[in-house]
Order: C-alpha cells, then structure tokens, then sequence
C-alpha cells in the first residue's frame, strides 16, 4: 500500500510540472504582431488567444499624423480603456506572454483593458512587443504595475527576431 501511494503521490508532482502552461495573449491592429505571436506560440506549443476590440480600428484610427485620430486620442488619455468583444481567460496558466505593437511608446490602451481584468496573482508575466523603431521601453514595467500579483519576468522588442530567438530568450529569462 505504501509502495502505490508513494507511486501514486510521485506521478501527482510529475503532473503537476508538466501541466505548467503557457498562454500567448496578443493585441494587433494591423496584424504585424499576430504574425509573430502565432509563431511563438506555434514554437512554444503554448495556447493563444487574441484581444479583439469592440470597435475594430480602421486606417484613420492608426494615422498617427491626425491629431483627431482615434489612437492619439486614446494614447494621450491615461485613463482610456477600451472595450474588448471576447472573454479570455488566464485562470489556467502560470506563464502568460503578451504581445502588443508600441503605440506613442505605449502599449495600446487595450492591452491596459485586458491586463486590468484578470488575476495575476502567482503567474509569470512576459512583455513582447513590435515597433517600427522606438522599441519597448517601458511598456513592460508600466503593463506590469497593473498586473497586481504577477512576476513580472521582462520583455523584449521581436520585431525583427525569429520564432526560434524568442523561443530561446524565453527559455533563458523563465529559468
């Protein structure tokens, strides 16, 4: 009886590390981001799901030369938070990455939404995100302030990496 509840007890803590998951959750107006987060969580073997806006942003929205553009109003707004048209639910997984393009060196105020209505607490939290130049910045530390309970782990500009050097940082920056 010993010898099967030690067995049983140790197959227990083998299921356990192995059901350690990780969720790929992205935000992508243009689909930049979508391409690089699908291919992380194809390399990764890692569930994803997608923040989808209720208010779908056109061309205009994204023109970040008008001053009236639907983005540049949400960027400048601190409080801004727009409404997202899913339900996505992290409840399941100790590693979430979120992926997200910079927006006014910003994560886009939906990410804010999605990161403000979830539990954090006890899960690893990591930041990418894609950028035509400025980069991360502080993106990740700001996200982070909002995820009440996470370990934020870090981030990273992929904008130019492949799947197989994101799969790699992450290994690295998980251990």
């Amino acid at each position: 009886m010993k010898k099967i509840l030690a067995l049983f007890v140790a197959g227990l803590i083998f299921a356990s590390s192995v059901s350690a998951k990780t969720a790929i959750v992205y935000f992508s107006a243009t689909g930049t981001t979508q391409k690089i987060a699908k291919s992380l969580a194809q390399v990764l073997d890692a569930d994803i799901f997608e923040i989808q806006p209720v208010h779908k942003y056109t061309t205009e929205d994204l023109n970040w030369n008008n001053k009236k553009s639907l983005t540049t109003i949400e960027c400048n707004d601190p409080k801004s938070r727009p409404a997202i048209a899913n339900k996505i639910d992290i409840s399941s997984y100790d590693t979430v990455i979120l992926c997200y393009p910079i927006w006014w060196a910003y994560a886009p105020k939906i990410v804010y939404t999605f990161v403000e209505s979830q539990n954090w607490n006890g899960k690893n939290l990591v930041t990418f995100c894609t950028s035509g130049g400025s980069g991360l910045g502080r993106s990740g530390t700001d996200l982070a302030k909002f995820a009440k309970g996470a370990n934020f782990k870090g981030g990273k500009d992929f904008s130019r990496a492949s799947a197989e050097e994101m799969k790699n940082f992450l290994e690295k920056l998980l251990k």
